[in-house]
């Protein structure tokens, strides 16, 4: 890793931080529960509208369509292109509780 100061002290790197979201991506055949990951101060939206061709989710879980979990796995990289919808677990949450 490389860091670079400019004349204020600021620091620059090539390492991108980013910041792990719990969410909920439905594609079109599974149910993924995960963390996913976007760039600090940006939200989930403009991660998925990013020029990457992946989306990067950790701690995945992924179910079938009766919600039986298929697999388990520390990192799973999900093409954007399969995604039908994806809900924060925030969201869930508030509607479980009525909000």
């Amino acid at each position: 890793m490389t860091i670079e100061y400019d004349e204020k002290g600021k620091y620059y790197t090539n390492v991108i931080q980013k910041v792990a979201i719990p969410s909920i991506i439905q594609t079109t055949t599974h149910l993924i529960r995960g963390m996913v990951h976007v760039r600090q101060g940006e939200r989930l939206k403009d991660e998925l509208e990013g020029n990457e061709e992946y989306a990067a989710v950790t701690n995945a879980s992924i179910q079938d369509t009766n919600g039986n979990v298929l697999y388990t796995s520390s990192f799973l990289a999900v093409q954007k292109q399969h995604i039908v919808w994806v809900m924060p677990v925030d969201e869930e949450e508030k509607k479980d509780d009525g909000a």
